[in-house]
């Protein structure tokens, strides 16, 4: 009889293991898939409920439930004010009927849809009331978003901005964008038509449902403003090099590195050579191509991975395979010494997104530290009360302190001697800037201008990017991305005593 118990009793345990593996599966593992299954019904009753809101850091509703027309089968629809619709709507993104959801009504979901209030007392426990939404508060305002969009103007185009200190997104916008309401149409033609009008490319090659400020970096070359990145690698891989100077070019003959078969020239076919401090200022392709194969393969790759180049970024939003930024992929480089040289300049083997760059930025500013960027602030219930605040995580320790305020002062040098030098920043604001250009375009027709910067340089508060792709080639960086990156910068500051 007790060995009959003794066998009951491990059958009894071995259920109850099992039973916690299912219902971990099922509560765990299979949550997400369970939650947004289509036969699920709760899936199905989407537009029966509301949704919460979603708004700016200043408060200003970008996404909201109302009341749906009668005999449209719902009760309600999702709407997106006029104002800050396609304003907003490479980050906020979309609740659609039919189609997935996108941006942050897909990352933040589970909050927004209707769902039952929390369990913190006996009370709770015994008794149901309606279901709750609960409001995401994101770190963006309405101020600076408009401020990029005025300064690109009709310009394809993105701009990301940065607080170093935290992470948090304070502006993060692109040309083309599209508007959300016509995606959240109740109406199913109309929004068939607007997803495929969304998703089709336009002249320039960009569709206005793919954000260009994070969602495909394998669009861009960062040019020049890599040089950070390879400057950073010598100074923390191969610090012998950093008072080395590298021989002087006009343009550096074919066969001079492994597996080249053309040369390699200067903007405007300009001599220049000589230590980092005398490099950095005037932006020298010939000495930065060399000094990215002096540093060599590996360390150069190891450095780009520090600053968070061949790996997924870790926002808060939807992610995607073109969201990574690649450096020096095995596909592309295949130990041809050229594509090394090439790459260490940002071309070739090196492709970026804003957000990239950004973060790019804001590790110089920030001691070398890049924190994780984000685009949520905080998360209310109805009642006002305080579900969840971000807390700001370091992702990783790019550089060292003391490489990090080495390129500050030679970033500030860009502005005051440099290549930025004419772009006309305002001295109160202490801008350390890198400027870029990258050949893009078939046969290399166009370029890509670029501008990365932080400020004030002595205590950042903003880090920014600025991509304009495909500008006319005889266009260089600093004249094409220069003027947007001032307004976004004085946006950023304001007055200054």
């Amino acid at each position: 009889m007790a060995r009959r118990i003794r066998w009951l009793g491990v059958g009894m345990v071995v259920c109850f293991f099992l039973l916690f593996l299912q219902l971990n599966d099922i509560q765990v593992v299979k949550a997400h898939q369970y939650a947004t299954d289509p036969d699920n019904p709760a899936v199905k009753a989407q537009g029966q409920q509301p949704r919460g809101d979603i708004q700016s850091a200043d408060g200003q509703i970008l996404a909201k439930s109302v009341r749906a027309p009668k005999n449209s089968g719902y009760k309600y629809e999702r709407v997106y004010p006029e104002k800050w619709a396609s304003l907003f709507s490479g980050v906020v993104g979309v609740d659609s009927p039919n189609y997935e959801n996108y941006g942050v009504e897909a990352s933040y979901n589970s909050y927004l849809v209707a769902h039952n209030r929390p369990i913190t007392s006996l009370k709770d426990l015994l008794t149901t009331g309606a279901p709750i939404t609960d409001t995401v508060t994101l770190t963006l305002s309405t101020t600076l978003q408009a401020a990029a969009r005025s300064a690109l103007g009709q310009q394809v185009g993105a701009v990301v901005a940065l607080d170093p200190q935290t992470g948090a997104v304070l502006a993060m916008y692109s040309n083309p964008t599209y508007d959300p309401n016509l995606l959240a149409s109740l109406n199913s033609d109309k929004e068939a038509f607007a997803f495929t009008e969304d998703n089709t490319r336009n002249a320039a090659g960009f569709t206005p449902f793919t954000s260009l400020a994070y969602q495909d970096a394998s669009q861009f070359g960062p040019g020049s403003t890599f040089k950070i990145v390879t400057t950073a690698a010598a100074y923390d891989k191969a610090p012998q090099l950093v008072n080395t100077p590298i021989p002087v070019f006009t343009t550096i003959p074919a066969n001079y590195f492994k597996g080249q078969s053309q040369s390699l020239s200067n903007d405007d076919f300009a001599s220049c050579g000589g230590t980092i401090a005398t490099m950095l200022p005037i932006s020298c392709d010939t000495g930065y191509a060399i000094l990215g194969t002096k540093i060599g393969a590996p360390a150069m790759t190891a450095e780009a991975d520090g600053f968070g180049f061949n790996q997924q970024p870790p926002i808060d939003l939807p992610h995607g395979s073109e969201e990574v930024s690649n450096f020096l992929q095995p596909a592309c480089y295949e130990n041809a010494q050229v594509f090394l040289a090439y790459s260490s300049i940002g071309q070739k083997c090196t492709q970026a997104s804003p957000l990239q760059m950004a973060m790019v930025a804001s590790a110089i500013a920030d001691n070398g530290v890049i924190m994780t960027p984000h685009v949520m602030d905080q998360i209310r219930d109805s009642d006002g009360n305080l579900v969840d605040q971000y807390q700001p995580i370091p992702w990783k320790q790019a550089t060292s302190p003391q490489t990090a305020q080495a390129i500050n002062l030679l970033m500030r040098e860009v502005v005051t001697q440099g290549t930025a030098d004419y772009v006309g920043f305002l001295p109160q604001d202490d801008v350390a800037a890198k400027t870029g250009t990258a050949q893009a375009g078939v046969g290399n027709t166009n370029v890509n201008g670029w501008m990365i910067a932080f400020a004030p340089a002595n205590h950042p508060t903003v880090a920014i990017a600025v991509v304009i792709p495909n500008t006319a080639l005889y266009k260089v960086g600093a004249q094409v991305a220069g003027p947007v990156m001032k307004a976004m910068i004085e946006a950023a500051l304001g007055p200054q005593g």
